[in-house]
């Protein structure tokens, strides 16, 4: 049974879809449909246990999916039923903005023959540019505010973590959701360790294990000084002894780079490439610590309580300071902070994850039961 919001919300909820209603569930099933586009990597682990939510309160989901960044490999991991659409065209500005047109063509057809409620991903330009020109209701989830977005579009609601100030976002603040925690506390409160990996890997036994996610090169947020700290780190690691490190490229271009950069560390077994997609949260639970060049890895392995150390050089979100404020993320801001400021030791492992109780994953499905059947505003076109 699901609660209709549309017959149940009160005029102050109506007026802000954040506001869950009140009082029992109504009989009829909601026959709403919403389109969730995964776009990236971190997404599909965040969006897996909001779809099950969704469905199981009784909404159709349509998922889409671009074929890049392991995107796919993990919807497959994580048997998520979605649509192969679009790929990834590199990170020349113009294949970029030419890649967007042609995925966001690619996606019209499939919107018309669904024609979803709702439209919500976690920043796909794509979707966020097929729901404008088709007049599809839709909602972006952010949790870094410098983001760069379509300059001339606008969501008709943004959703973000509650540590990242409204005044931070160039957005009516009337139109911003926000949940409590960070993006990763969504779906890290359902982790369950599982010791297979680490024969997996062949990491049984190895030492100190250490995961490592290097920057995003194609990026629009790329920071050079983020690759000098990622070589930097790379070159400390290979000169200590029982230490294996677990990498994980974020494309094929910058897996080839990285073992024609270190030949040697991947020939000798110290530097492991997983040859398929890998549970990450289960990787960082089985590491000693972890560094990386972007967001996700960093904030799953804090909600996680691993040791771990940013390599991002770009400009640091609410979310990363609150991290590094609160002594749950280090920041490495310099190569003479690799060696000052990473410590290699073994980390005392529990039974269970130290995350969350779940409340992030039911405010941001609440949100959106409350943005589709309320009747969120179309997306707008900035003149």
């Amino acid at each position: 049974m699901v609660t209709r919001l549309g017959s149940t919300l009160s005029a102050s909820t109506r007026e802000n879809p954040g506001i869950r209603a009140s009082g029992s569930p109504a009989a009829a099933v909601s026959t709403k449909k919403i389109w969730i586009d995964l776009d990236n990597s971190p997404h599909v682990p965040f969006f897996a246990p909001i779809i099950r939510e969704l469905e199981n309160r009784g909404y159709a989901v349509l998922i889409t999916a671009r074929d890049c960044f392991q995107v796919c490999d993990l919807a497959q991991l994580f048997h998520l039923n979605y649509r192969r659409i679009g790929r990834h065209y590199g990170k020349v500005g113009i294949f970029k903005l030419l890649g967007l047109c042609l995925r966001s063509l690619q996606l019209a057809p499939t919107v018309i023959a669904e024609r979803p409620d709702l439209a919500v991903s976690h920043g796909s330009r794509a979707q966020l540019l097929v729901s404008t020109v088709l007049r599809v209701p839709s909602v972006v989830i952010m949790d870094y505010e410098h983001a760069k977005g379509l300059i001339l579009l606008r969501p008709g609601w943004v959703m973000t973590p509650e540590t990242i100030p409204a005044s931070a976002i160039d957005f009516d603040s009337s139109r911003i959701m926000k949940y409590p925690g960070i993006k990763e506390d969504v779906y890290v409160p359902e982790f369950k360790p599982d010791s297979s990996i680490a024969g997996q890997l062949g990491l049984s036994g190895s030492g100190l294990v250490v995961t490592i996610r290097p920057p995003a090169n194609e990026a629009h947020y790329r920071s050079p000084e983020s690759d000098l700290l990622f070589q930097a780190v790379m070159d400390f690691l290979g000169d200590k002894p029982n230490t294996k490190i677990v990498l994980l490229p974020r494309n094929r271009s910058q897996e080839v780079s990285i073992r024609n950069s270190w030949p040697e560390l991947l020939a000798s077994g110290k530097v492991i490439i997983p040859a398929h997609a890998v549970d990450g949260l289960n990787l960082i639970w089985h590491s000693d610590l972890v560094i990386s060049g972007g967001g996700t890895m960093n904030r799953e392995a804090a909600a996680l309580g691993v040791p771990v150390y940013s390599i991002f050089r770009g400009k640091i979100g609410a979310v990363d300071r609150y991290l590094a404020d609160t002594g749950r993320l280090v920041l490495i801001e310099s190569v003479d902070d690799v060696r000052r400021k990473i410590v290699l030791e073994p980390r005392l492992r529990s039974g269970a994850s130290e995350n969350s109780s779940g409340g992030a994953l039911r405010k941001v499905v609440d949100n959106i039961i409350a943005a589709v059947e309320a009747g969120c505003p179309v997306p707008a076109y900035n003149a």
